[in-house]
């Protein structure tokens, strides 16, 4: 199922806002992939214009940036501690940006986007 992404039909007042052209196909957006903590299952979905994307469906993997010794540590992640985005994304183990998840070198704050990269890079905090 597609979401318009384009101008409403109502007004924030209520009011019925005149359609001034047909919908666009360029408009129509898609669900939110919502990450979740498991084994490693990608989807590769087709964008506008032939385009691919690579959606990560489930992950145990975190690529996990050290910034005392500077390197990248390929861990596991064990469970998703915060999620600012939405409180009930702890218990359902969804992953998106800015959400705290505990690997096996500590805790880590994913800065990447799952569902639109593909990958779920994080900083140690």
């Amino acid at each position: 199922m597609t979401t318009f992404m384009g101008k409403a039909s109502r007004k924030y007042t209520g009011g019925k806002r005149r359609q001034s052209r047909i919908k666009k196909r360029y408009e129509l957006g898609r669900e939110p992939t919502l990450t979740r903590v498991g084994e490693i299952r990608r989807k590769v979905q087709r964008g506008f214009g032939s385009n691919t994307k690579v959606v990560l469906m489930e992950s145990n993997i975190a690529n996990v940036y050290d910034p005392k010794e500077k390197k990248m540590i390929r861990t596991k992640i064990i469970t998703v501690k915060e999620n600012p985005a939405n409180p009930h994304y702890v218990q359902r183990n969804i992953v998106n940006k800015g959400t705290i998840i505990s690997t096996e070198a500590g805790n880590a704050r994913v800065t990447s986007r799952p569902g639109q990269d593909g990958v779920i890079n994080a900083v140690l905090v």
